[in-house]
C-alpha cells in the first residue's frame, strides 16, 4: 500500500466525518463507527477482520474510561444541581475578592471547570458573572471573557472532564500525572483569557443588567453546602489519583508493601471517582432526598452520548493501528514539530467540526499509533500529546460550537461581538498553551 494511497483515503475519511457531522447534522457515533469500516475494507482489510476490530476497539477503550466518564458527569451534575459549584465560585469570591472582579470570574471558571462541562458551568456562574460586573463596574464583555477562558482551559486540558479522559485512555497515558500537568498548564492559559479580556474585550461595553446581587443569588438557592464539603467530591480523586501515580513512580517511594497496594488501589481511577460519587451523594439536602435518582440518571444520561463517541473513536484507532501509518510517516514525525502535529490536527476538526470533545478522541485515535515513531512514548511524552490535543480542541470556538452560543446569548454579547470575545479569546488560549507544550517538549519528552 503506497503512502499516497493511505494519506489520501485517511484525509477523505476526515473529510466525510467533518461534512457528515457539521453538514448533515448526523451523531458523531454513527460517522466514527461507519467511517472507520469503509477505511477498513477500502484498505483491504478482510470484511470478518473489520468487525472484529470494531468491536474490540469500541470495547478496549471503554474498558479503561467507561465508568471513569460516567462517575465524572454525575459527579459535575450533583455540583450543579446542589449548588456547591455556587459554593465554590463563592469561596473563591473569598480569597480573591471582589476588588480583583475579573481575575476571581477567571479563576471561578478555572475550578468550576474541572468537574462541570464548559457550557453548564457559564450558565450557573453567568449570574454571579453579571452581579461582580455591575459591583466592579466593568462590562460583562469582559466578565463574561474571562469566565469562559477559566471554564474552557480546564474543560479541555484536565481530567475528570470527558476529552481528557478519553484521550488518556486511548493514548495510555497516566490521569494522575495528566491531571497534575493539565493544571499547570491552565493556569498560564487562564491568565491569557484574562488578560486578552481586559486588553481586547474591555472595548466592548455591554452593561451587566444583574437581576439579583450576590447575596440574593445565595437566597435563591436556599441553603448552600460548606465550602470543604463542596470542594471534597473533586479533590479526594485529585488526590488518591495522584498519590497512586506518586506510588507508582520507578522509585517506588512507598514501597511494594501494603501501603503501596492500598494507594494504588484507591487511586485507581475508577475506585477514586466512584468514592467521589459518593461524597458528591452526601451533598444533597434530606428534602431534595426524592431527586437523587433522578440527577444520577441525568449524568448518566448526559455522559451516554460521551461514552458512544469515545468508544466509537477507539474502534476508529483500532483500524488505523491495523495501518502502516507510522512506516509512512516517519519524516514527518522526525522533522522535530513533536506536539505541533497532534495540535494542529486537533484544530482543524475543531474548526470544522466545532465539538471539542469529538475532536479530541478523533486526534488521539489517529496520534495512537504515532507516538513511537515520535519518541513521545514516556509518561511525561504521552501527556504532553494529550495537552497538545487539548490545546489544539480550543482552537477556536466559533458559530459551529454551542458553547459560543452559550457563552454570547448568557452575556448578552452580538455575534460579531462574541466573534472578538470568544473566538478570539479561545484561539489566543490555544496557541500560547502549545507554544508552552513545545517548549517543554524539547527537554523532556
Amino acid at each position: 500500500m503506497s503512502s499516497f494511497f493511505l494519506f489520501s483515503v485517511i484525509i477523505l475519511a476526515v473529510a466525510a466525518m467533518v461534512i457528515a457531522i457539521s453538514k448533515f447534522n448526523l451523531h458523531p457515533f454513527i460517522v466514527l463507527v461507519v467511517i472507520s469500516i469503509l477505511v477498513g475494507l477500502v484498505c483491504g482489510i478482510e470484511p470478518v477482520k473489520v468487525i472484529n476490530t470494531i468491536k474490540s476497539g469500541f470495547g478496549s477503550i471503554l474498558s479503561n474510561i467507561g465508568i471513569v466518564i460516567l462517575c465524572g458527569t454525575i459527579i459535575g451534575t450533583i455540583l450543579e444541581k446542589t449548588g456547591a459549584a455556587l459554593t465554590m465560585a463563592n469561596s473563591i469570591l473569598k480569597i480573591v475578592g471582589k476588588k480583583r472582579s475579573v481575575l476571581t470570574i477567571g479563576a471561578m471558571g478555572y475550578v468550576t471547570g474541572i468537574p462541570v462541562f464548559c457550557d453548564s458551568g457559564f450558565v450557573v456562574l453567568s449570574p454571579i458573572s453579571r452581579a461582580l460586573a455591575e459591583q466592579s463596574n466593568t462590562s460583562l464583555a469582559v466578565m463574561a471573557t474571562a469566565l469562559s477562558g477559566g471554564l474552557y482551559a480546564t474543560h479541555c486540558l484536565v481530567p475528570p472532564t470527558p476529552g481528557p479522559i478519553a484521550m488518556c485512555g486511548t493514548l495510555n497515558a497516566d490521569l494522575g500525572l495528566t491531571i497534575m500537568i493539565g493544571l499547570l498548564v491552565s493556569i498560564p492559559a487562564v491568565a491569557v483569557s484574562i488578560l486578552y479580556a481586559k486588553k481586547v474585550s474591555s472595548k466592548i461595553n455591554i452593561p451587566a443588567n444583574s437581576e439579583c446581587s450576590l447575596e440574593e443569588l445565595k437566597e435563591k438557592y436556599g441553603r448552600l453546602p460548606g465550602a470543604l464539603h463542596s470542594f471534597s467530591p473533586i479533590l479526594l480523586p485529585i488526590v488518591l489519583i495522584g498519590f497512586s501515580s506518586i506510588a507508582a513512580f520507578p522509585s517506588l517511594p512507598f514501597g511494594k508493601g501494603t501501603i503501596y497496594n492500598v494507594l494504588t488501589f484507591v487511586g485507581n481511577p475508577v475506585v477514586a471517582l466512584i468514592l467521589g460519587v459518593f461524597l458528591a451523594m452526601t451533598l444533597i439536602p434530606k428534602s431534595e432526598k426524592e431527586n437523587s435518582l433522578k440527577w444520577v440518571s441525568k449524568g448518566v444520561t448526559d455522559s451516554a452520548s460521551i461514552i458512544a463517541i469515545t468508544g466509537a473513536g477507539g474502534s476508529f484507532g483500532a483500524i488505523l493501528q491495523l495501518l502502516p501509518i507510522s512506516k509512512s510517516t516517519t519524516g514527518l514525525l522526525a522533522s522535530g514539530l513533536g506536539v505541533v502535529i497532534p495540535f494542529v490536527i486537533a484544530m482543524i476538526l475543531k474548526l470544522a467540526m466545532g465539538a471539542s470533545t469529538v475532536a479530541m478522541i478523533t486526534t488521539s485515535s489517529m496520534m495512537a499509533p504515532l507516538l513511537s515513531n515520535m519518541g513521545f512514548t514516556s509518561p511525561i511524552g504521552k501527556v504532553l500529546v494529550v495537552l497538545a490535543i487539548g490545546a489544539g480542541s480550543m482552537v477556536a470556538s466559533h458559530a459551529n460550537d454551542s458553547y459560543f452560543w452559550v457563552v454570547s446569548q448568557f452575556s448578552d454579547m452580538k455575534t460579531d461581538e462574541a466573534y472578538r470575545c470568544q473566538t478570539g479569546m479561545t484561539a489566543v488560549m490555544g496557541i500560547s498553551v502549545i507554544i508552552i507544550l513545545f517548549i517543554i517538549s524539547l527537554f523532556i519528552h
